[in-house]
């Protein structure tokens, strides 16, 4: 592979994200690949990191490959107010289990998690919501709770990061994303949709009002790029879904954020071909994590299609690419595609991780077609 790494240590990453995604940066891309599950698999199972990365922080590491993070490591700088009454804790039920509990004046609900010898994080056993009366319990909690910024927080994550990235976090999921992800599952969330809508939409009422009082807090820090972690997947989350409850969420959160001035996305991975033709109704300025084939259901075309020359993509190499079950040149076509199809509105990563047996070394192959990308672009002024 022709090309080269870009020295970096003296670009200002940070700036270069916000220009791409606020349309100043004269033409230019950003290559921003999310490296965590490559990392801390390799972490938790004891295996060492390939040199040079070894005994390097992430930092370090991105700094190594010679490109930009998406640092949601500010997320906490924002952090949930509980309201009155509401007491939290944990119950050790054994070696690998435990209870946690939420208390609170109307009802208390729980949640039992299992740690696994396969990974970092716990499994759900036992899941927080399981009936109308639990839903009641979390109406409560998010009519009556609010939000707060950590300063100390935000200014520790800045001097970590530096201008690898500009600060960015995501938001707490929507509605029905909540049920599926955070608090039922998806099983009893279908069913509960069905069988008990009034206390269902009541929550959700309740859950928009709460994450409206988290963007004014958003809308006076000076994190300007905001993500709804949502994770949507046509498989789980029909058309009738999005319409219903996620679109009008969606219009009114980024009607609030973009009064702040910020740029907003949703993270849609997994399966989205149903959910593509809704790309611009729903307020957004960007999309992460499209994944396209030979790993999920779409083509760059018909992503193209769906979000046309309004929308940014956010990702969208396939990072299957990022295996050597695919020769590297699959993984160079589908780059330079990527950017032939949204070089004007693309923020580009891998859709969505780089996984813990993917070649790291295929992050600087990407990198080398962005920096002579960019490079002819300053040739040709």
């Amino acid at each position: 592979m022709k090309g080269r790494i870009t020295d970096h240590k003296n670009r200002n990453l940070a700036k270069l994200h916000e220009d791409v995604a606020f349309g100043r940066a004269n033409g230019e891309i950003i290559w921003q690949p999310r490296i965590q599950c490559w990392l801390t698999d390799k972490q938790f199972a004891g295996e060492k990191l390939p040199e040079p990365y070894e005994g390097k922080t992430k930092p370090e590491i991105y700094r190594e490959l010679g490109c930009s993070a998406r640092v949601y490591e500010y997320n906490e700088s924002f952090y949930p107010i509980d309201g009155p009454g509401i007491k939290r804790y944990e119950n050790k039920l054994s070696e690998i289990r435990t209870e946690h509990v939420i208390d609170t004046p109307v009802g208390k609900v729980t949640l039992v998690t299992e740690k696994t010898p396969s990974s970092p994080h716990a499994i759900t056993k036992k899941w927080w919501a399981e009936n109308k009366e639990d839903i009641k319990v979390f109406t409560y909690i998010a009519e009556n709770g609010d939000w707060g910024w950590n300063e100390d927080y935000f200014q520790k994550t800045e001097k970590e990061w530096g201008d690898l990235g500009a600060p960015t976090i995501f938001m707490p999921r929507v509605n029905v994303q909540n049920l599926y992800i955070d608090i039922m599952g998806v099983e009893k969330a279908v069913y509960a949709l069905m069988d008990y809508e009034a206390e269902i939409e009541r929550y959700f009422k309740a859950l928009d009002e709460n994450h409206s009082r988290m963007i004014q807090c958003i809308n006076k820090s000076p994190i300007n790029i905001i993500n709804f972690g949502d994770n949507l997947h046509c498989g789980t989350l029909p058309p009738y879904y999005f319409e219903k409850y996620v679109q009008p969420s969606y219009l009114e959160r980024c009607k609030q954020l973009h009064e702040g001035g910020k740029f907003v996305y949703s993270h849609w991975d997994g399966d989205t071909k149903a959910l593509l033709p809704f790309a611009k109704t729903c307020g957004l300025d960007g999309i992460e994590a499209i994944t396209p084939k030979p790993q999920g259901d779409v083509t760059l075309e018909e992503v193209k299609e769906a979000l046309g020359d309004d929308i940014y993509l956010v990702d969208g190499i396939a990072a299957v690419l990022f295996d050597e079950i695919y020769h590297e040149e699959e993984l160079i076509k589908q780059t330079e595609e990527l950017i032939r199809l949204f070089k004007d509105k693309l923020i580009l990563g891998i859709s969505d991780e780089i996984s813990s047996t993917g070649d790291i070394e295929r992050v600087k192959t990407v990198g080398r077609i962005v920096d002579d990308y960019n490079a002819s672009l300053n040739i040709n002024k």
